[in-house]
C-alpha cells in the first residue's frame, strides 16, 4: 500500500480534473491512501473518500492578479507539502501548474511524478519555467497522448503515455441508454461542452447555430450563468441556441444529443485529447474534432466523427445537415464510435497508472 499526496490547482468540472478523479478512485480502489489538495471550489474532487487538504485559488480574469494568485498558491503549496517530509509519500503533480508540489517534494527526497495534459501555456517564458522544474523534480512524467508527449517530452525525464478513460459508471450509465434503443427526440441536437473561451469556439458554435435554424443547438459552459450573461451581453443569440452553465452531471445532454462538436482554435489551444470527445463515443455520437493534437488519436475522419478546422463553417454546417438528413449514415458512424472506445477502458488506465506510480 502506499499514500499518495495528489495535487491539482483548480477544482472545477473541466477534463484535468476528472480524469485525476478516476485515477483517485482506482488508486483507492487497489488499496492505496489518497490525499488530495486543491482547491475550495466544487468540481469533480469534490466528495470523494480521500483526505483533504485546500488552497484558496480561484481564476483571475486580470493577467497580473492570476499571476499572483498562482505565486501566492504555490508557496501554500509548497508549506503543505513539506509537512510530509516525514512520511513515505509520493507526490503526484496534476498538470504543470502546481510546481510548488513539486519543488517541495524534491527537496524533502518524495518521488514526483507528474501528468501532464496540456501544452498550450502562456507566456512562453512561464512555460519554459514549469517544465525546466518537471526536469529537475520528477521521476516520470505521464502524457495523457502520443501527440503531446512527442510535443512537450521533457528532457531527462522519463515520460509515458496513458490514455485518459471514462469512469466505469459512466461508461455503465451510456450503456443503459444504448440498449433502451430509445429514438432521440427531434428536431436534431448539436451539442458541445467547453470553458468559455473564445478560442474554445464558442463564438464559431453560436454562428453555426444562426446557420442551421432548422436544428436545435445545446452549449454547456464550465462557467457561471453571471460569467455567460456577461460574455453574450452584445452578439444576439439564435433562438435554436439554448446556452447551460457549468454541470456536475452531463449524462442527460449526450442522452439528446446526435451530434457533438470541438471547434477549439489549435492556433491558441491545442486539444490534446478530448474527454467531450470520449463521452460523446460513448454514447455513439459521432464528433467534430480539430484536425491537430490529441483527437487525431481518438476521431477517424469519416469513420466515426470528421476532424475539421475551426475555420471551416460551411464545411462544418454541411456536414450537420447530411448527418441529419441521412440516417443510415449517422447510424453507421455512430456504431463506429461506440466501437472506438475500447481503447479507452477504465480497468486499463487504473492498472498503468498505478505501475506508474
Amino acid at each position: 500500500m502506499k499514500k499518495v499526496v495528489c495535487i491539482h490547482l483548480y477544482n472545477d468540472f473541466s477534463g484535468s480534473p476528472l480524469v485525476l478523479s478516476t485515477a483517485i478512485k482506482g488508486l483507492i480502489q487497489k488499496g492505496n491512501k489518497v490525499t488530495v489538495l486543491t482547491s475550495e471550489s466544487e468540481g469533480f474532487l469534490s466528495n470523494l473518500d480521500t483526505e483533504n487538504i485546500t488552497i484558496p485559488y480561484s481564476f483571475q480574469a486580470n493577467k497580473f492578479m492570476r499571476l499572483l494568485a498562482l505565486l501566492y498558491n504555490q508557496y501554500l503549496v509548497f508549506c503543505q507539502i513539506l509537512k510530509f517530509r516525514k512520511e513515505d509519500v509520493v507526490i503526484y503533480v496534476n498538470t504543470l501548474l502546481p510546481f510548488g508540489a513539486a519543488l517541495a517534494g524534491k527537496l524533502t527526497g518524495k518521488k514526483v511524478v507528474y501528468h501532464i495534459h496540456e501544452t498550450s501555456i502562456r507566456p512562453l517564458l512561464l512555460k519554459w519555467m514549469l517544465k525546466f522544474i518537471v526536469s529537475i523534480t520528477a521521476k516520470k512524467a505521464i502524457y495523457v497522448s502520443k501527440y503531446l508527449m512527442e510535443k512537450e517530452k521533457i528532457r531527462w525525464t522519463p515520460g509515458k503515455v496513458i490514455y485518459n478513460a471514462l469512469s466505469k459508471d459512466f461508461v455503465e450509465k451510456a450503456n443503459q441508454f444504448i440498449e433502451k434503443k430509445e429514438k432521440k427526440e427531434h428536431p436534431f441536437t448539436v451539442l458541445m461542452l467547453c470553458s468559455l473561451k473564445k478560442y474554445k469556439g464558442v463564438d464559431q458554435f453560436v454562428e453555426i447555430a444562426k446557420r442551421l435554424p432548422d436544428y436545435r443547438f445545446e452549449l454547456v459552459l464550465n462557467a457561471t450563468s453571471a460569467e455567460i450573461n456577461n460574455y453574450f451581453e452584445s452578439p444576439e443569440l439564435p433562438e435554436n441556441l439554448v446556452i447551460f452553465p457549468k454541470q456536475s452531471n452531463v449524462h442527460w445532454f449526450y442522452e439528446r444529443a446526435h451530434l457533438v462538436l470541438n471547434l477549439s482554435d489549435p492556433n491558441q489551444w491545442v486539444e490534446t485529447f478530448g474527454m467531450t470527445l470520449l463521452e460523446a463515443m460513448t454514447y455513439g455520437i459521432p464528433v467534430i474534432a480539430p484536425p491537430v493534437g490529441g483527437p487525431t488519436e481518438i476521431v477517424q475522419h469519416g469513420f466515426n466523427g470528421f476532424t475539421f478546422n475551426f475555420k471551416h463553417l460551411t464545411k462544418i454546417s454541411d456536414t450537420i445537415k447530411n448527418l441529419a438528413q441521412n440516417k443510415s449514415v449517422h447510424q453507421q458512424l455512430s456504431l463506429n464510435a461506440i466501437h472506438g472506445t475500447n481503447a479507452f477502458k477504465e480497468l486499463s488506465f487504473i492498472n498503468a497508472f498505478s505501475q506508474a506510480i
